[in-house]
């Protein structure tokens, strides 16, 4: 089976991370990949790595003649099987390259995130009638999607949930936080690694520690944040100032690999608005470290709040504030959380389970189209 891949991240960040680890499971289901990106972005460099063949183009818009050319030109030249879509302009590539050049190949879309709004070309692409299936990697997504989506095109849903790859996560962080930032062996270090972005609502971070530190009293704490700066990063670190948080708080910008980090936290935070998975609630279930997030995303599939984690609604810091205090105070649950988070793992969350999950889209797709003769396993 051939299966071309087509993104359009310029970025790096948690869904390119899953891209990989699919890259690496789909050849175990005897499947040939391509990847049309953008030439010298981060996944173009990390594709490398991987096995599958890249076509690189210059970064030009999706809507551009050149770029639905060559993308036809892919598909043709490589007699491709599937088509899957990873990425938002990516569709708007596909969709244009399809109506001008009938591209006439089975296509998945992989929805992975959470939008509060979509324009009326963008629901129009999305309801794109040669998309064949939709990929959501959770409930939490296929729900917000099902408002895009019309009612006729609902039967495309497939949930296939992220993956880590147990080997790579084991590896070894560059240095010791503790050491770094001369944190005392008793300090409560809670982590949260998050770009900043809007959707990510680090304000709710900063007030959660806020209610925690002035509130409550629980000063034997640091934050580390980890996550590339932005146009935001100046707010944040006004609310640190504002909040007479400084001591408390430590911004720690782009880390690479930081997930190694997972396992000195003795709590991972989230406090995003809106999610699709995160990967690193994933990780965190893997290297057993406790988690407490707003209910975003994978969470409410799976943290039973007060059983294997906490959870609290979108915005809300006193709840989150309360629920690290009874955490920190009540030692039983810090073996409790992450053995019951870390059995959830292996029976959703594996890299493996990723790959098999979505080859199985792939074959149900072909079966459809009446090409199931060019499944090759």
């Amino acid at each position: 089976m051939n299966v071309l891949h087509v993104s359009g991240a310029s970025s790096w960040g948690g869904n390119e991370q899953q891209f990989t680890y699919l890259l690496d499971e789909l050849p175990k289901h005897g499947v040939k990949q391509f990847l049309f990106c953008y030439r010298d972005s981060p996944l173009h460099q990390a594709a490398k790595n991987h096995p599958v063949s890249i076509i690189d183009i210059p970064k030009i818009k999706p809507h551009k003649k050149a770029y639905q050319q060559t993308l036809n030109q892919a598909v043709i030249e490589n007699g491709i099987d599937v088509i899957h879509l990873h990425t938002s302009n990516a569709v708007t590539g596909y969709v244009l390259a399809d109506i001008f050049y009938s591209l006439d190949t089975p296509t998945v879309f992989a929805r992975k995130s959470v939008r509060k709004r979509n324009s009326f070309p963008s629901i129009l692409k999305y309801n794109y009638k040669n998309i064949h299936k939709v990929i959501s990697i959770s409930q939490y997504v296929e729900r917000h999607f099902k408002r895009v989506l019309w009612k006729r095109n609902h039967h495309k849903f497939n949930i296939v949930y992220n993956g880590v790859r147990p080997e790579e996560m084991n590896r070894k962080a560059p240095f010791q936080l503790r050491e770094k930032l001369q944190l005392k062996p008793e300090t409560f270090l809670i982590g949260n690694i998050a770009n900043h972005t809007k959707a990510k609502d680090l304000k709710t971070l900063i007030r959660t520690i806020d209610e925690l530190v002035h509130k409550h009293q629980v000063t034997d704490i640091h934050v580390v944040q980890i996550g590339e700066f932005t146009k935001r990063t100046d707010a944040i670190q006004k609310e640190i100032a504002r909040y007479k948080l400084g001591d408390y708080v430590t911004l720690m910008g782009f880390v690479e690999k930081a997930s190694a980090f997972l396992p000195q936290f003795d709590l991972f935070i989230m406090t995003s608005e809106r999610e699709g998975g995160p990967s690193s609630i994933v990780e965190s279930f893997f290297h057993k470290t406790p988690v407490i997030s707003t209910r975003v995303g994978v969470v409410n599939e799976v943290i039973d709040d007060g059983v294997n984690g906490f959870s609290a609604e979108v915005g809300d810091y006193k709840s989150l504030a309360e629920k690290i205090k009874k955490f920190k105070e009540t030692p039983e649950l810090h073996a409790q959380f992450p053995e019951r988070s870390h059995e959830i793992f292996q029976k959703k969350f594996t890299a493996e389970q990723l790959g098999r999950n979505t080859f199985k889209v792939y074959q149900d797709l072909l079966k459809e189209k009446g090409k199931s003769q060019k499944v090759l396993v």
